[in-house]
């Protein structure tokens, strides 16, 4: 079983961080991902937020740039998917669909997954109207009717890029105020093809083998209303990928992990940086600066093992 001084779990914003800051101080590393480098990053159209592109910069294009740091370095790269956890600091071994693997300590940067609204005929639909990404999907879209259900901004931004191909786009959110950032909110008010459905949930998905309409509900009198449209963009949180994680590792009341300002979760040896971990802003910004404290955390306890 080969072991590395330190396993990261997750090649997103956090866990390419977590892997350069470690690498560079001199310890071997081991970085899974069994997708493509780059994380959700990957599924935003124009990032607006991240420092040093006042311009902004497409979602993929920061992502290759981030995975290019990389590039040269002494990083070992698996596509094995990590399914669990077990042992302590300085002897932890993780069972993969390759086999296991060992590690000193572990980065859990696996970042998160949309929330499904739960509704039925949604599994059945995903792919043939019902999507979680407009980025990968909007294009079967152009010039059609579409829904988006959520108030956040990522369902903000979402609507905006969704806005400028199809046809007509019904904003769902079930509050009668937006939790996005005013920019995005003002941006979506200004745009004439996009209808604010406020104070309403979506009830139903309708359509086989392809949606063709949904059913809202306001939540003010009662009332339905049939949407027709031949997409459905949903955005209504995440859940976070850590299922491999062991149970004594602390979560929240979303199951997101817990950790101090150090990223160290409460089993000593397993630290946690980017969307998996519970915080208040989850962004790629703050994904990159979990990955760098996270990285000198388990730096400086492999000193103190003596590693």
């Amino acid at each position: 079983m080969d072991t590395f001084d330190a396993a990261v779990v997750g090649a997103g914003p956090a866990g390419i961080t977590a892997a350069l800051y470690l690498v560079r101080s001199g310890r071997s590393v081991i970085l899974f991902e069994k997708l493509t480098p780059g994380g959700q990053v990957l599924l935003t159209d124009a990032m607006e937020n991240y420092p040093g592109f006042p311009k902004g910069i497409k979602g993929w294009e920061l992502a290759d740039a981030f995975n290019a740091h990389l590039e040269g370095l002494a990083v070992t790269r698996s596509t094995a998917d990590v399914t669990g956890i077990a042992g302590q600091a300085g002897a932890f071994e993780l069972a993969t669909s390759a086999g296991p693997v060992g590690a000193k300590t572990v980065v859990v940067a696996s970042g998160a997954r949309h929330r499904q609204l739960g509704l039925e005929g949604e599994d059945r639909l995903r792919g043939r109207g019902v999507s979680y990404c407009a980025i990968c999907d909007g294009n079967f879209f152009r010039g059609l009717p579409v829904a988006v259900v959520g108030g956040g901004n990522s369902a903000l931004e979402e609507s905006l890029y969704l806005s400028k191909i199809v046809s007509k786009l019904y904003l769902v959110h079930r509050r009668d105020e937006f939790r996005g950032a005013g920019v995005y909110q003002d941006r979506i008010r200004q745009c004439p093809n996009v209808e604010l459905v406020l104070s309403s949930t979506v009830e139903s998905l309708n359509g086989d083998p392809d949606l063709k309409s949904v059913t809202v509900k306001s939540r003010k009198d009662g009332s339905t209303r049939e949407l027709a449209v031949d997409g459905l963009f949903v955005f209504v949180g995440t859940l976070p990928n850590a299922e491999f994680v062991p149970e004594a590792c602390a979560r929240d009341k979303g199951g997101f992990l817990v950790t101090d300002v150090e990223m160290r979760t409460s089993v000593p040896g397993i630290f946690a940086a980017g969307d998996v971990r519970s915080k208040l802003c989850r962004q790629v910004v703050t994904a990159a600066g979990d990955g760098a404290t996270a990285a000198q955390a388990a730096n400086l306890l492999l000193e103190e093992l003596h590693a």
